[in-house]
């Protein structure tokens, strides 16, 4: 998650306004790089604690809470959770990926759930791309179900947002579940979905 976090840090830098964010966002990633190896089990714990607070405190910047829900949720630490959460399903693409990247591994039961809740919710489809998409990735009990739905729902719009009822044909491709037949059968009528509903209807056990 290296890599991640280094892409996370210079978005962050990028949005900094002033001297008094800087310092603070110093502050802040001096506290996250205390949990690199060597410090005794004590002190990461309360390095630890420390980051929870921030994701409840008030008056904090949105860019101190995703720093601090990706580092605890990199440790699998599920504090985590609900900020990520809430990041999944926010307006800025870019925050929804790297949510859905440190859900993936956070390993919270509830996380499917949540995402499946995210991308059946007929008010936040310009949002659902990566709840999709994780929800893929977790092959979970929830996800197929999940996409069957959302990608009904889409077809039969008037509004098919394309981008979001591909992800849901690609990751019913990808799961494999002969439950997700019909709905493939009815995306390979459209255009711009034929090819790849073919491919994930050939893919199905």
């Amino acid at each position: 998650m290296e890599d991640e976090f280094r892409a996370l840090l210079k978005r962050v830098r990028a949005e900094l306004a002033g001297p008094a964010e800087f310092a603070a966002f110093e502050e802040l990633l001096a506290l996250v790089r205390a949990g690199d190896p060597g410090p005794r089990g004590d002190r990461r714990a309360r390095r630890r604690d420390e980051l929870a607070t921030i994701l409840v405190a008030d008056e904090q910047p949105l860019w101190a809470r995703e720093i601090a829900a990706f580092a605890l949720g990199a440790e699998g630490d599920r504090r985590a959770f609900e900020t990520l959460v809430l990041l999944l399903n926010y307006r800025e693409p870019v925050r929804c990926a790297t949510a859905a990247r440190v859900l993936a591994r956070l390993g919270d039961p509830r996380t499917a759930r949540a995402a499946a809740a995210l991308a059946t919710n007929p008010l936040r489809t310009a949002y659902a791309l990566h709840p999709v998409r994780l929800l893929t990735e977790l092959r979970a009990p929830e996800s197929v179900p999940a996409l069957i739905s959302t990608l009904e729902r889409l077809l039969a719009a008037r509004d098919h947002c394309w981008p979001v009822a591909r992800a849901c044909v690609e990751g019913l491709g990808a799961l494999g579940d002969r439950r997700a037949e019909d709905v493939l059968v009815a995306a390979r009528r459209h255009d711009r979905l034929r090819d790849v509903a073919h491919e994930a209807l050939a893919r199905l056990g």
